[in-house]
């Protein structure tokens, strides 16, 4: 089974403004391959804000080609796996927001939220935000990378594992009370966390 972060980048506040991926395939609790891909926007607006937060710019992205050819590059790869991101709620609606804007079907995988599973295992933290968990961690990176962001939301997902002293990140959602979220032809169902412990 595959298991598979992801992370995004956009280039304004529209959801399906995606500028960059980045994705970190795990196998045996450990990454074993890290990707990184710029992506064009289709309408190429870039705003002030978001370029201050991860510093690409529409020169960046010129050359590279639009969001259904980056994705088609890992459709295999995606079929079928458990996707995991952290705060899945965004970076899977910008994925839903851009194949939207395309008029593209949807992939089929399952996805987990690491902010999520963060929140149940490690409720001491003041914080669960990716650089939190990473210092807790005692992991550093560059936020906001796509690439790196992928690698500490993988680094998050097999420690988390480690902690409920799990096999398999994919033992996860039935330990913690998560609903394991879908991605389908028709649509999706969200990721969530019963409130029972």
């Amino acid at each position: 089974m595959k298991t598979i972060a992801i992370d995004f980048e956009t280039a304004n506040e529209q959801r399906g403004s995606a500028c960059s991926v980045g994705l970190a395939w795990i196998e045996d609790n450990r990454v074993v391959r890290i990707e990184e891909r710029l992506i064009r926007p289709r309408d190429m607006r870039f705003s002030s804000f978001n370029v201050a937060i991860h510093g690409i710019r529409p020169e960046h992205v010129e050359d590279a080609p639009e969001f259904p050819g980056v994705m088609d590059e890992f459709a295999d790869a995606f079929h079928g796996s458990t996707m995991i991101a952290h705060n899945a709620a965004f970076d899977f609606s910008v994925w839903r927001s851009s194949l939207d804007r395309y008029g593209l079907p949807y992939p089929e995988f399952s996805y987990l939220c690491s902010v999520k599973m963060a929140q149940r295992v490690w409720p001491q933290l003041i914080s669960h935000k990716l650089n939190v968990l990473a210092e807790h961690l005692g992991l550093s990176f560059a936020h906001h990378n796509a690439a790196e962001d992928a690698v500490i939301c993988a680094q998050v997902s097999i420690a988390i594992a480690r902690d409920l002293n799990v096999g398999n990140i994919l033992e996860i959602p039935e330990r913690i009370g998560m609903k394991i979220g879908r991605l389908f032809s028709g649509g999706y169902t969200a990721c969530s966390c019963s409130r029972a412990a």
